[in-house]
């Protein structure tokens, strides 16, 4: 393993039904992820994913790519623009260092044409 390894893209589109799921999963019933009502005063013509989505999707990326001969250590983010439901997203990474047993990658999310998430960052421990 080198840095400048491509992670394989995580492509997922985020549908209604998605994000109601999950919000079930996770108890976050805010009302900006589902309500149209809530949504309009706001200027908001469709609900806005989950953030914690965004840290799911790494988490699972890093964990299809290193299968058994690793474990993901930490996972950092930060949001740059918001998803809507009914947008794909394309979860992106690279390795920047390697370390003894210590693998760190950069991240970042696009969503239909814009970055979604960046900076992103994760640290993988090798078995």
């Amino acid at each position: 393993m080198k840095p400048g390894l491509e992670l394989p893209p995580l492509e997922r589109l985020i549908a209604l039904p998605d994000m109601i799921a999950y919000a079930g999963a996770t108890w976050d019933w805010h009302r900006l992820h589902y309500d149209p009502s809530y949504l309009a005063p706001r200027g908001l013509d469709r609900p806005v994913v989950d953030g914690q989505v965004f840290g799911a999707l790494l988490a699972e990326q890093v964990q299809d790519w290193i299968g058994t001969s690793g474990v993901l250590r930490s996972l950092t983010f930060r949001f740059k623009s918001l998803v809507h439901a009914g947008e794909t997203v394309r979860c992106l990474g690279v390795v920047q260092a390697v370390d003894g047993r210590l693998v760190t990658v950069e991240h970042r999310v696009e969503a239909e044409g814009r970055i979604a998430v960046a900076p992103a960052s994760s640290t993988v421990e090798l078995r």
